[in-house]
């Protein structure tokens, strides 16, 4: 889909920028008899990028935009429902196929209404999709050098997920904001940031490649300056609701809670281990994270709080699901496993239960373990061979007491 330029053309390359307006046409001045108002131009919230995802099923239409917002409040990534009264149309005003625009991968804006949800990605009603005369792409990535005339970022492709490496250079009109909406100047961005950015039509067939870019969003926060004395959880995520992850674990050395509840959105920081940005689908149930976050935590149980970076981890996670039955094989400091809840032993585990075991009862429960209790269990890698395998609790969540 891209336009290739040999390298020796690209000083000569021109690309017209992206237009990033979301305002209707201004009506006439209106005259009020003391003197001539100022029009009133009412913003219709966009987002501009590819359609990533379409979905026909007997509940409707619905397409995910990515890209970035028209304007800094709006959605980077958006699903939309496709509606008879949603107009599609190309740039001069006629009307396109949906179908045309998935299948080549057609850059559009969509517009809708301010009535949206608050989960990630956020999901509004489509009311106009207009199809751009060009192409772009985009880069979840880190800066890895700053030059005169732009950054080299290394990270993933956001549409195709490919490893790349790419030299952008910043158009004449780039916007360049952090992960606040503030406009940024080059001179502020430094080695180690992490940045969105989108670029294109013509990419060079130099290593590393290079193309112009429009926007680009950095986080002015260093990995190294992210982490100097913020607050933390090294754990795992046991639950993904909406905008929200539950993180179980144990504290960082600068401090932390065992148990957070974390509201996630477009400006949360998140990265593998090597500093690659991640879009919001790699934080899954089950994944290993480090999870920063500031000092205003509620005081409830699990606490609450917004979570400034996340680092998911490539580590596998090994989980148990089951009863906690009585049982002659176990020693004290131990709990028999009933996996799966039913009549099979062949797949039981018995748990060492250590004071490094985090035991996360119902609420307002207690923490001993006893019989009946149905849990979800974290455990070590490590079991031994015998039947049934015994191994080393993380983490024991208790999701019934056994008397209800």
């Amino acid at each position: 889909m891209k336009k290739v330029l040999a390298t020796a053309s690209f000083i000569a390359m021109a690309i017209i920028p992206v237009t990033a307006s979301a305002q209707d046409v201004p009506s006439k001045p209106i005259h009020n008899g003391q003197g001539i108002t100022q029009n009133q131009v009412k913003a219709t919230p966009g987002t501009i990028g590819q359609i990533t995802d379409f979905v026909d099923n007997e509940t409707g239409n619905f397409i995910t935009v990515k890209g970035y917002g028209l304007a800094p409040t709006d959605q980077s990534e958006i699903i939309l429902s496709i509606t008879e009264s949603t107009k599609i149309i190309d740039s001069k005003g006629k009307e396109v196929s949906l179908k045309k625009i998935i299948d080549v991968k057609k850059v559009v804006k969509a517009f809708y209404g301010p009535n949206i949800t608050k989960s990630l990605p956020a999901r509004g009603e489509a009311i106009k999709l207009v199809v751009q005369d060009q192409y772009f792409t985009g880069i979840n990535g880190t800066v890895s050098e700053v030059k005169e005339s732009g950054i080299v970022v290394k990270g993933t492709d956001i549409y195709t997920s490919n490893k790349e490496t790419i030299v952008l250079h910043f158009a004449e009109k780039a916007q360049i904001l952090d992960q606040n909406g503030r406009v940024v100047k080059v001179s502020e961005i430094e080695p180690g940031m992490s940045v969105k950015a989108f670029y294109g039509p013509a990419v060079t067939m130099s290593i590393p490649a290079q193309s112009t870019t429009n926007y680009v969003v950095v986080n002015l926060a260093t990995e190294e300056a992210v982490q100097e004395d913020a607050l933390g959880t090294n754990g795992i995520i046991t639950n993904v609701t909406d905008n929200k992850i539950t993180v179980i674990g144990n504290p960082m050395e600068k401090g932390g809670v065992n148990y957070v509840i974390l509201s996630v959105d477009k400006n949360t920081q998140i990265v593998d281990q090597e500093g690659t940005s991640l879009t919001l689908d790699a934080l899954k149930e089950d994944v290993r994270v480090d999870v920063y976050y500031g000092e205003m935590i509620t005081m409830i149980y699990p606490a609450q709080t917004y979570a400034n970076k996340i680092v998911v981890k490539a580590i596998e996670s090994n989980k148990v699901e089951g009863t906690i039955v009585a049982s002659n094989l176990t020693a004290k400091g131990q709990v028999y496993i009933n996996v799966g809840s039913d009549q099979s032993k062949d797949n039981d585990v018995i748990l060492n239960i250590s004071k490094d075991t985090k035991v996360i009862p119902m609420l307002g429960g207690e923490t001993e373990l006893k019989a009946g209790m149905k849990i979800v269990a974290y455990h070590s890698p490590v079991m031994t061979k015998s039947l049934p395998g015994i191994t080393n609790a993380e983490i024991v969540i208790v999701t019934s007491d056994g008397k209800h």
